[in-house]
């Protein structure tokens, strides 16, 4: 039974369904690390997902979606080594590519998840067990017809809130003006968040600059960071 702090969401998916192949090495560290490191959204027995259990020890798990080609993400998990890193990602080109990288990284802290984020929150993920959540970059759907599609409104939104941790942190960034104005109006609405500043967040200098980011740095589109703070909720 759904809890009663699941919303219902539209079917609409938020994401590019990408194709293509993987590449030979991530094709082998997909093979080698999957079985330990990776699950698929679709396959999880019904309920919350015991990270404590998979992780190996209880620590504040840190939830991150849309990893892309892990870019970033290999590199917060390596610097926070006492959070639990889970990412989840529709594209399995790119958990290949970031399951490359954990190796490179002898990271033992980061856990993969394949598949819909709006599922896994309502079905997987259990009121007020996440210490935070980082949304970066999300498909900006530019064109204004494609809006309904972005990842971030209301309903969405208060999903995640009702999966945060009182005092845990919702943490998103974009570099489309628009997007970024609809985040910053969506979170304010939430009642169950809080904005940590005044409108933008500085831009945290421990948030690596990707090559996407540095395309948008010199296409002239500046990138705008939030970060809301989950209150205590009824």
């Amino acid at each position: 039974m759904e809890s009663e702090h699941q919303p219902r969401l539209r079917s609409v998916v938020s994401y590019v369904q990408r194709g293509g192949r993987m590449t030979v090495g991530q094709q082998r560290a997909w093979e080698h690390n999957w079985p330990d490191l990776g699950r698929k959204v679709a396959g999880l027995p019904p309920g919350p997902v015991d990270f404590a259990e998979w992780f190996g020890r209880s620590a504040p798990v840190l939830l991150e979606i849309g990893s892309g080609m892990g870019e970033t993400t290999a590199q917060l998990a390596a610097a926070e080594p006492e959070v639990n890193y889970v990412a989840v990602e529709v594209y399995e080109a790119g958990l290949g590519q970031l399951m490359l990288r954990a190796e490179k990284l002898a990271l033992e802290n980061l856990r993969l998840l394949h598949g819909d984020a709006v599922v896994l929150l309502t079905r997987h993920i259990g009121p007020e067990s996440l210490s935070g959540v980082r949304i970066f970059f999300p498909d900006p759907w530019p064109k204004k017809r494609h809006h309904k599609r972005r990842l971030v409104q209301p309903e969405f939104i208060s999903l995640v809130a009702s999966r945060l941790a009182p005092g845990g942190m919702l943490h998103l960034a974009t570099d489309w003006a628009h997007y970024a104005d609809q985040m910053l109006e969506v979170c304010s609405a939430e009642p169950l968040l809080r904005n940590r500043f005044p409108d933008w967040a500085p831009r945290p200098s421990w948030r690596p600059v990707t090559k996407f980011e540095q395309r948008a740095n010199e296409e002239g589109r500046v990138s705008r960071d939030l970060i809301f703070e989950r209150l205590p909720g009824s």
